[in-house]
């Protein structure tokens, strides 16, 4: 019996980059029909075409937003929403669309450059080009998707220079915050100080370089301090939920965000806050007691820490799972990675987050049994994935027959590999 013909490595990249086009020529039918009610109607290329190009109007004026309660993004998020007068010729609209589009792009090859390496894996690229899709059409209006390009090409990088991760993961937090947490899995010893020693480095001189060119460039902070309980966010499910037994709260558009307003509200919030401080803590202690490093522990390590981040904020808007769905990505490139269940548990909690939003936003904002069921179910997904990424973690850092490791029997990362990316 003759055995049937193997692909070839070739085979595979040309079927990826179809699957890539595919999905992307899908996701682009839907941006062009956003109007459509099914999608919303057209709430999700609203966010372009008037608030970021509105934006664009005044940081070409050489000045950050002030007093207005919409912009909260630190000071790297002006570059990007700039970036389309790359294209004079487009629309501004189109513009972001397509250079969103290339930082797609971008992410799948690093990944696959990634995954062809000896010993690595295209899983991550497969599951990139195929999950991402699960959105729908939101990546493409949203600047996610070039945030979450610097967190995977920061981590890519790391095997190759230290520096050269530190100093991406700066750039993308001075986009989105965020990727900083990439860093907190790096080996310990001179890997950990070279990558955030180049990261602080990174940051200082881009931030004086933006605070030269750009006015107000601070003036988020003050907005982002307002934030209110979004109403998907864990905060907002139990506020549904309580919504539903009688509650005499309600839903307010305020600062971007569809939020709840009322009793107990401010207390809600404030316990994200705390849960935040307490995941910072259990990271903390992880990294503390981790003993054992492997060349996917850093990866592990950022989607862990961004998983805690994510779930236990007071905001957690559809487009935060294109990070999660990124960082899942770069763990899959490798053979050793431990996070391979907590990756399908996103691919869930992603399909659910395309009914959420758009499809099923109005059911949500309105806290029927409908919208609570979708965000009871996403929620738990993110939740159970959180949870079991961060005891998977542990359970990979631990050293064989130990069980709570000492700093001192750490094996680091060897300390330059072939390049990653």
């Amino acid at each position: 019996m003759t055995r049937p013909p193997t692909s070839t490595p070739l085979t595979r990249l040309l079927t990826l980059a179809f699957g890539w086009a595919a999905s992307r020529a899908l996701m682009l039918w839907l941006l062009v029909h956003d109007g459509l009610p099914l999608l919303g109607g057209g709430g999700v290329a609203r966010e372009v075409q008037r608030l970021y190009f509105r934006w664009y109007g005044v940081l070409t004026q050489g000045a950050f937003p002030v007093d207005d309660k919409l912009w909260q993004y630190p000071p790297g998020a002006g570059p990007v929403l700039l970036s389309p007068a790359l294209l004079p010729t487009l629309t501004y609209f189109e513009a972001f669309v397509l250079l969103t589009l290339a930082a797609d792009a971008l992410i799948l090859f690093a990944l696959t450059r990634a995954g062809t390496r000896p010993g690595r894996s295209l899983h991550g690229a497969v599951y990139w080009t195929a999950s991402l899709p699960l959105l729908l059409h939101v990546p493409l209006a949203r600047y996610d998707v070039q945030v979450t390009a610097f967190a995977v090409i920061s981590l890519l990088t790391l095997s190759r220079s230290p520096r050269a991760c530190g100093a991406f993961a700066a750039l993308g937090a001075l986009v989105k915050v965020w990727p900083a947490l990439v860093l907190l899995g790096m080996p310990k010893g001179r890997t950990s100080r070279s990558a955030w020693t180049s990261g602080a480095v990174t940051a200082t001189a881009a931030l004086a370089l933006l605070a030269a060119v750009f006015s107000n460039p601070f003036s988020f902070l003050r907005q982002q301090g307002g934030r209110g309980v979004q109403i998907e966010s864990f905060g907002g499910t139990a506020l549904s939920l309580a919504t539903r037994a009688g509650w005499q709260g309600r839903v307010r558009y305020q600062y971007g965000a569809m939020e709840f307003v009322g009793p107990y509200v401010s207390a809600v919030a404030a316990l994200s806050l705390a849960l935040t401080a307490v995941a910072f803590g259990f990271l903390l202690l992880w990294r503390v007691r981790a003993g054992h490093w492997t060349e996917a522990t850093p990866f592990d390590a950022a989607l862990t820490a961004v998983l805690l981040f994510t779930v236990t904020s007071r905001v957690i808007s559809p487009q935060y799972m294109v990070w999660l769905l990124g960082l899942a990505a770069v763990c899959l490139t490798s053979r050793h990675t431990g996070q391979r269940p907590v990756a399908w548990l996103l691919v869930a909690a992603s399909a659910v987050s395309g009914l959420d939003y758009p499809v099923l936003y109005a059911e949500v904002a309105h806290c029927t049994w409908t919208g609570v069921t979708v965000m009871v179910v996403r929620n738990g997904l993110l939740g159970g994935a959180a949870i079991l990424s961060f005891v998977r973690l542990w359970r990979s850092t631990r050293p064989a027959g130990v069980l709570l490791p000492s700093p001192s029997s750490a094996r680091p990362l060897p300390e330059r590999e072939p390049s990653a990316a």
